[in-house]
């Protein structure tokens, strides 16, 4: 049994290291990774994909915060992009993953797939210990 403990997590291991070097890219970046099934699965994992849903002040099918609303916008403004998100858009699953990707490209731009389960649930500086559970139910959602 505990061999079979050992070659389970170490396949665990592999598809991760998998997953990650493919979102990596050759050179280590890919403007054009596909993080669809990442943001589907954590639609799944935090809202069971309602898009209505709330929690304290956590909204919509990702469970965006007021914070991380500021954040996108403080981004788009230091590119000097015109656009700027409202609370409101949170309840668009379109708009929650446009956030996504605003965030992944600043601070995950070798679109680590770990880094960016991980921090969309304990933030920039998450935990591994906390938010393992997390990335479990998210890492068996995707396909």
């Amino acid at each position: 049994m505990r061999i079979f403990k050992v070659l389970v997590l170490s396949l665990f291991f592999v598809s991760i290291s998998s997953l990650s070097a493919l979102a990596a890219g050759s050179e280590g970046h890919s403007d054009d990774f596909d993080w669809n099934p990442v943001m589907d699965a954590i639609i799944q994992v935090e809202s069971g994909g309602n898009q209505s849903a709330k929690n304290g002040n956590q909204v919509g099918a990702m469970q965006i915060t007021p914070i991380m609303v500021a954040e996108c916008n403080s981004i788009l403004k230091g590119r000097g992009n015109k656009k700027r998100y409202r609370l409101s858009d949170r309840l668009s699953i379109r708009k929650s993953k446009e956030m996504f990707l605003l965030v992944q490209s600043k601070y995950n731009p070798r679109n680590n797939i770990e880094k960016a389960i991980r921090s969309w649930n304990g933030g920039v500086n998450y935990s591994i210990k906390h938010t393992q559970r997390y990335f479990d139910k998210v890492m068996e959602l995707i396909h």
